[in-house]
């Protein structure tokens, strides 16, 4: 039997679950099982499960057939729990490093008591970090074990279930369990605290409280299930009336309910408008019902209140608050004045264009910070004017890249009038980076975010743990992000981290990535074109050379000597060179063009076709990887700096063990590769398939009708996935260059 068993129910988490169970597996204290209760998930939280699962005989997967809410889930998890101790751990919250440690220690020391309360301290998505308010109840004052007629003050922490350990046995003596609906917390924490003869404190931040900036916290949403704090309150009070025993805590309790009916009138975010009246009645109705005999008001403001629920007089409580509110609106008008003297600076062309209705056939395209026409903007454009032409496709493209954008292309110049009222009229906006901050998101405006690439580096509010790596503004980060309202996804590993790292209200289009749909489609002839584009003769073999963009060097400096490459790999091999376009062009080249086996196609205006006329790839830490996986071609990780790059930019996956195909660290070392052949084996053949089967899972060539038919044209579900084994992609440049036999 395990010491403890830590019940963990999960619903909609993908994003913070692996967190969560690391944090929980990573204890320096082993003696514990966990019972993950999937409550009917509808995103990848139950297949994140079972993969911990496979991995850690202690995690414990229930898998429910449907959705039954919290307080059910938990149930669920208590049936099968084996451990003395049960604890509580919501899935999107994390165990603080040596926490049940010190929990075992704490039990251990004060003779197992039947409940032990800790501290916990909230998370915030900036880093903040601020331990509970009223942590000071937790100090080692007094016995180290007692009841809470000890230390009654334990009725005011939050009513949370998670910042105890219960002795098993002691639940089970009591029969209670978690009652459905809303504020499920309060009757087992009220019912089990007053019942409990023997209490114990640990004054030690043992769980982090995540506040999620989006979503999470079900009590934040205005809806009529917060009347069920009536029948939670009817079920502590339930029990009190079978235990006479515990009628000395009617008052305490009496009080905590009033105080929660009253936060929830006092929240704008809980009651909807027409039902906060209906509210009030009852709770005044309960009030005078359970009010206990010579039950005295507390005092201020406060006792106010309580005094107009007892006289039901709901519109001296409405008239209250809307003083309150009054003074909020003066403050936030101030606010508000000071905004916009501060955006002075905006075009009065645009504010005159944002009084103008929306242009419901209007489109606008933007890509890579407006550098031209490209990525999967591109190829969502492409898909429209196959399947909606009666939209109007135009694109933003600063001056000195028009020279970029292919011809009939309608463009409008950033900073130009038609750009400024392009932004504010037009119903569609897709880009693959934000907007800039100027820019307003309209009501009925749809933004579509299509981002750039599988991350392989931290991103988003990630980037936080490396300070070295950007010196972004993330509040004004999330402010962009929260124009989304669509956020396309290239495969489950990237949804978990853009859920995470940008959280905000957008919906999740699990299509694949619209630019790798030519990757899959292309033909022989299409092959052979891109190739002869670059000049590369048959029987030539083409690696492509894409190594990305790295915080701690302000000039690209290739890792590669160039002129060693091809001197060492002869005539028959071309290497070609394309620079992150955070460096433009890759002068370092010139030297060694003159061998004509060195080819800068930095400038090349579409990558899609680089990838499709090289024999392979070789990168570093560049999405480039997860694109080029699709044509199932060879891979090289050339990461000479490794420890450097992990250590300042931070990285979801260590490369070295995980790669695509082989890894060379040294020069020497992927020469040697490249000329023996080695790079192409079976066992990199191997790693490539389970690398493609998860990061090019969407993949299938139909990610650009994916989202044309979801958002543009207003499809509810999305095109089924061609199933992995079934797809084709683009041939390999030796299967295209072979030989037409003819009749």
């Amino acid at each position: 039997m395990p010491r403890f068993s830590l019940i963990v129910p999960v619903y909609k988490v993908q994003g913070y679950l692996p967190e969560c169970l690391d944090s929980v597996l990573g204890q320096d204290y082993g003696d514990f099982e966990v019972i993950a209760v999937d409550d009917c998930s509808p995103d990848g939280s139950g297949a994140i499960l079972d993969d911990y699962a496979r991995h850690d005989a202690r995690i414990r997967v229930v898998h429910l057939t449907e959705n039954v809410g919290l307080g059910r889930a938990r149930n669920a998890g208590m049936e099968r729990a084996q451990g003395d101790y049960v604890l509580f751990l919501d899935s999107d919250d994390t165990l603080a490093p040596g926490a049940l440690t010190a929990i075992a220690d704490r039990l251990g020391a004060t003779d197992d008591p039947e409940l032990l309360v800790h501290d916990y301290a909230r998370t915030y998505w900036n880093g903040r970090v601020t331990r509970n308010q009223r942590a000071d109840l937790l100090e080692h004052k007094g016995p180290d074990v007692f009841s809470l007629a000890d230390r009654p003050q334990l009725l005011d922490l939050l009513q949370i279930v998670w910042n105890k350990a219960y002795r098993r046995d002691f639940i089970a003596r009591t029969g209670l369990t978690f009652p459905p609906g809303y504020y499920e917390d309060a009757p087992w924490t009220f019912c089990l605290l007053v019942s409990a003869e023997r209490i114990a404190v640990l004054d030690r931040v043992c769980v982090y409280y995540r506040q999620r900036r989006e979503g999470g916290n079900i009590l934040k949403t205005v809806s009529r299930k917060h009347f069920d704090v009536f029948e939670q309150y009817e079920r502590i009070f339930g029990y009190l009336d079978e235990h006479e025993e515990l009628a000395e805590w009617r008052g305490s309790l009496f009080r905590k309910m009033i105080d929660h009916y009253l936060t929830i009138l006092e929240r704008p975010d809980r009651l909807p408008p027409t039902a906060r009246a209906e509210f009030f009645h009852r709770a005044a109705a309960n009030y005078r019902a359970r009010v206990p005999e010579g039950f005295t008001r507390p005092g201020g403001g406060r006792g106010h209140k309580y005094a107009m629920l007892e006289r039901d007089a709901y519109t001296a409580l409405v008239s209250a608050l809307a003083a309150v509110k009054a003074r909020q609106r003066v403050k936030k008008g101030v606010r508000a004045a000071v905004n916009r003297s501060k955006s002075g600076a905006m075009r009065v062309f645009y504010q005159s264009q944002l009084r103008l209705p929306l242009d419901d056939s209007l489109v606008l395209f933007s890509a890579y910070w407006s550098r031209g026409v490209s990525c999967n903007p591109a190829a969502i454009d492409a898909e429209l004017a196959r399947r909606a032409p009666h939209l109007r496709r135009v694109w933003a493209v600063h001056a000195d890249h028009a020279d970029r954008v292919p011809k009939g292309v309608r463009v409008v110049r950033v900073g130009s009038r038609e750009y400024w009222a392009a932004l504010a009229r037009a119903k569609y906006l897709v880009n693959n980076v934000n907007f800039a901050d100027s820019v307003v998101k309209r009501v009925g405006q749809i933004h579509v975010q299509t981002h750039h690439g599988t991350p392989l580096k931290t991103m988003g509010l990630d980037q936080q743990k490396y300070p070295a790596s950007t010196d972004m503004d993330f509040d004004e980060l999330l402010q962009r992000c929260d124009r989304w309202d669509y956020s396309i996804s290239a495969n489950r590993f990237s949804t978990v981290i853009w859920e995470r790292v940008y959280p905000c209200p957008y919906t999740t289009l699990e299509t694949g990535y619209p630019r790798n749909d030519v990757l899959v489609n292309a033909t022989a002839e299409d092959v052979r074109a891109a190739r002869a584009a670059l000049g590369l003769a048959d029987g030539v073999k083409a690696f492509l050379y894409m190594p990305t963009h790295r915080e701690y060097q302000p000039e690209f400096t290739s890792p590669l000597d160039l002129a060693r490459f091809a001197r060492e790999l002869g005539p028959d091999v071309t290497l070609l060179v394309r620079g992150h376009y955070f460096y433009g062009s890759a002068p370092h080249v010139d030297e060694s063009r003159r061998t004509g086996r060195v080819v800068d196609v930095s400038g090349h205006a579409r990558v899609e076709e680089l990838y499709l006329a090289a024999d392979a790839l070789i990168t570093d830490y560049s999405s480039a990887m997860f694109d080029y996986a699709v044509l199932d071609r060879p891979i090289i990780s050339y990461v000479p700096d490794w420890d450097i790059y992990s250590t300042v930019r931070g990285t979801y996956f260590d490369l070295l063990r995980e790669p695509p195909g082989t890894v060379a660290t040294t020069q020497a070392e992927l020469l040697g590769l490249l000329a023996s052949g080695a790079y192409d084996s079976p066992e990199t053949t191997k790693r490539r398939d389970g690398f493609r089967r998860r990061f090019c899972e969407f993949d299938d060539g139909h990610a650009a009708e994916r989202v044309v038919r979801r958002v543009f044209l207003g499809e509810e579900s999305l095109l089924p996935v061609v199933p992995f084994d079934d797809r084709s992609h683009a041939p390999a440049p030796t299967q295209a260059l072979e030989p037409v036999e003819r009749d």
